[in-house]
C-alpha cells in the first residue's frame, strides 16, 4: 500500500518531499503572529517517523543549534526509509526574549497536552500534540540545564520502559538516565499517545556547548541508522552508562560556591566536590559526595543560597 501524504495544518507532504510548514499558534500585542516552523522530510519508502523538537524552553539554545545544524548539514535528506519532522524552536516567544517561559510565566513543558482556548503555553503545547505528534512514532526532545546548571550530555527515558531504553542505547550518549514521567510534560503526553519520547540534556541555558552539540548530532545519526533510516554508518558510541537512580546534593548554607569536581566525572563517597565560602573570608564549608556516583550535572553559579542544587548524582 503506498504511503499517504501527511496533512499538517494547511500543507500536504507526499512521500519523497521536503516541506517547511508554518503553523500559527497566537499573536503578540504588537499584532505579530507567532508560528511554529516544522521541517518535514519524507522518504519514498515507508518506515518510522522521528519527531525532533527543541526550544520548548526558549533559553535552551543548544537544542536549537543541534536541529539547525542537522538541517543545514542535510542529515535528514535522502532518508533510506521513513520520515523526520524537525522543529528547531517550539517556544518562539521564549527564544526571542531569552526566556524559559512565555509571556504569562507559564512553562510550555508543563502545559501538555494543551488547550487551544488556554494560555499561549497551552496553545503551543496543543498545536504540537494535535497537529504533529500523531504522525510520529518516536521523538527526541532537546534540552539543556537551566539557570546556570551544566548538564553533561545525557539521554533520559522512562524507568522500566525497555523499548525506550533500547532507543536510548542506540542514541549512545555518555549517560542514560531513567526518570519517571513528569505530569503535563511533552514526554508524558507522548507516552499517553503510545509514542516513545527521549529527552536529551546537554550544556546549560543561553550558552553554546560544543560537546553537547556534537554528542547530540552523532546520537541522532546512530538513532536513525538503528531504524534503517540512514544508509551511512555513523561513528560508534563511546562508553554509555545506564543510571537508574539519581539525586541532588544541595548547598548546606549560603555563600560563594566554587566546584572542584564537574559533570561527567566519577566520585567516591566522602570526596570533596567543591567548597562554599563566605564573602568576608571568615569561614569555608566543603561539600562532600554522599555516595559513589557519576556527576551528571553541576551548578556554575558563583553565589548560592542554602538548599540550592549544586551537583546531580547518578548511579546504577
Amino acid at each position: 500500500m503506498p504511503e499517504k501524504p501527511f496533512l499538517i495544518h494547511n500543507a500536504e507532504i507526499a512521500p519523497g518531499q521536503h516541506e517547511i510548514v508554518r503553523i500559527p499558534v497566537g499573536s503578540l500585542p504588537s499584532g505579530n503572529v507567532m508560528s511554529i516552523r516544522a521541517h518535514v522530510y519524507r522518504s519514498m519508502e515507508p518506515g518510522p517517523v522521528l519527531l525532533a523538537v527543541a526550544g520548548i524552553h526558549g533559553d535552551e539554545v543548544n537544542g536549537v543549534e543541534i536541529i539547525r545544524r542537522a538541517i543545514t548539514e542535510g542529515l535528514f535528506e535522502n532518508l533510506a526509509r521513513g520520515s523526520v519532522i524537525a522543529i528547531p524552536i517550539l517556544n518562539v516567544y521564549g527564544f526571542i526574549n531569552f526566556s524559559r517561559e512565555v509571556p504569562d510565566g507559564k512553562d510550555v513543558n508543563r502545559s501538555f497536552p494543551g488547550n487551544m482556548q488556554g494560555s499561549l503555553a497551552s496553545r503551543v503545547a496543543r498545536t504540537l500534540t494535535k497537529k504533529i505528534l500523531p504522525y510520529a512514532d518516536f521523538a527526541v526532545d532537546f534540552h539543556t540545564g537551566g539557570n546556570g546548571t551544566y548538564n553533561f550530555p545525557q539521554i533520559r527515558c522512562s524507568r522500566g520502559d525497555l523499548p525506550a531504553e533500547k532507543l536510548a542505547l542506540a542514541f549512545g550518549a555518555p549517560f542514560i538516565v531513567t526518570k519517571p514521567l513528569i505530569p503535563k510534560s511533552f514526554r508524558k503526553a507522548a507516552a499517553e499517545h503510545g509514542k516513545i519520547a527521549l529527552v536529551f540534556e546537554g550544556g546549560e541555558n543561553l550558552r553554546y556547548d560544543k560537546l553537547a552539540i556534537d554528542t547530540a548530532l552523532d546520537g541522532l545519526r546512530r538513532l536513525l541508522y538503528a531504524q534503517d533510516m540512514l544508509k551511512e554508518e555513523p561513528p560508534p558510541a563511546g562508553p554509555c552508562l545506564l543510571l537508574r537512580k539519581s539525586s541532588w546534593v544541595r548547598a548546606p548554607r549560603a555563600g560563594m560556591f566554587l566546584w572542584s569536581k564537574c559533570a561527567g566525572e566519577k566520585v567516591e563517597k566522602g570526596e570533596v566536590l567543591g567548597v562554599i565560602n563566605d564573602p568576608y573570608g571568615e569561614w569555608e564549608k566543603p561539600v562532600h559526595a554522599p555516595r559513589e556516583a557519576c556527576l551528571i550535572a553541576h551548578n556554575n553559579a558563583p553565589v548560592v543560597s542554602q538548599g540550592d542544587a549544586l551537583f546531580h548524582l547518578g548511579w546504577e
